[in-house]
């Protein structure tokens, strides 16, 4: 099937708009003088018949013809064109019907179509005609409107997933450079500790490899990923760094974008307890409130040393991987009171049972 009559659905209303057409011509030839009966034998069949001629023929013409395309006066020609030769066509249907309607028709009871009638007929069958063209031109222009809307969704999540690649990229080379230089001091300090911290740094990023190749991840293997990092530092920073995270049941069960929460922790880690000569603690705490997740991050700071976060790669990043994944739906806000400086993330609580229904 094409055009208006694509689904049987609505081929099925458009065959029944016919047919009241059908029955309103019938009841104009009786109002007129014609039998009922000959009347509904001449008219329904016919309108039928032109039904399915309108159907396939103003498909295909209006494909010939597409508006942008082509120049109006050839659209106006070559419809009008085909209209004309479909109705004449319809015309001369119309006369051996009603012959034949004649020569099986009891004495009297026959239909007669003289030339006013054929006149009427064929004008009718320009105007239905012109109008089965407008009505597939209306659907062509809604089908090209949705494919470009499509299209145009596909590209922006397209550039949307490359964007999230590029940014996850990012991660690995950043921690994983660190990590190296922190091996390296430790190698002529503590060689037992360097080692301890080389086979964590492996253990890492196993974990972090598999967690790469998902779009999204639970809160709680997010969660775990981070209590691997910082078991990494605990070996380089030992009873200076102190590490808690607390979250609910149904925030756990929420999902976020793979290593979230991993560059907010190194920044702690080296931008709040690095910085410090006593011993200090990093928390992660994370809640549902209703739609949203709220996750906060939260470290110690050395009072005397000015507040420099804000601008590195970690927050930076975290902040830009939230705005591809979510707009405006997600925030990152930042701030330090007295001793401790606090990152808060909101974004939508998206539960596992949420996206399997989607």
């Amino acid at each position: 099937m094409h055009g208006a009559i694509s689904r049987w659905y609505a081929a099925l209303l458009y065959m029944l708009a016919w047919l009241m057409l059908g029955l309103a011509t019938a009841a104009l030839l009786a109002a007129g003088g014609a039998g009922w009966g000959a009347s509904l034998l001449f008219a329904v069949p016919l309108a039928i018949v032109y039904a399915n001629a309108t159907a396939f023929s103003a498909y295909y013409v209006c494909r010939a013809y597409p508006i942008g395309q082509k120049h109006p006066s050839a659209i106006v020609g070559g419809v009008g064109a085909t209209a004309a030769c479909a109705a004449a066509l319809w015309c001369a249907i119309g006369s051996a019907w009603a012959a034949l309607l004649r020569a099986f028709a009891p004495e009297g009871a026959g239909f007669e179509l003289d030339t006013p009638k054929l006149a009427t007929m064929f004008a009718l069958g320009v105007i239905l005609y012109g109008l089965a063209a407008a009505v597939n031109y209306l659907l062509i222009e809604a089908e090209r409107v949705r494919q470009l809307e499509t299209r145009e969704l596909e590209n922006r999540l397209s550039a949307q997933d490359a964007e999230l690649r590029m940014l996850r990229t990012q991660v690995d080379p950043h921690f994983l450079f660190n990590s190296l230089n922190s091996i390296s001091a430790l190698t002529s300090i503590d060689p037992g500790a360097a080692r301890a911290m080389t086979l964590r740094l492996a253990g890492f990023f196993r974990l972090s490899l598999g967690l790469h190749a998902e779009r999204k991840v639970l809160l709680r293997r997010e969660l775990e990923l981070v209590r691997d990092f910082v078991a990494i530092e605990q070996v380089r920073f030992g009873e200076r760094l102190g590490f808690e995270a607390e979250a609910a049941p149904d925030a756990l069960a929420c999902l976020v974008p793979p290593m979230l929460l991993q560059p907010l922790v190194e920044n702690a880690v080296k931008h709040g307890i690095g910085q410090m000569i006593e011993p200090g603690r990093v928390r992660v705490t994370a809640a549902r409130a209703g739609s949203l997740l709220r996750i906060a991050v939260e470290n110690d700071v050395d009072p005397d040393t000015p507040c420099v976060r804000g601008t590195g790669l970690g927050l930076e990043n975290v902040r830009r991987r939230l705005a591809a994944a979510y707009g405006i739906e997600a925030s990152v806000h930042w701030g330090r009171e007295d001793k401790r400086f606090r990152v808060e993330l909101a974004l939508p609580a998206e539960a596992v049972e949420t996206m399997e229904e989607a």
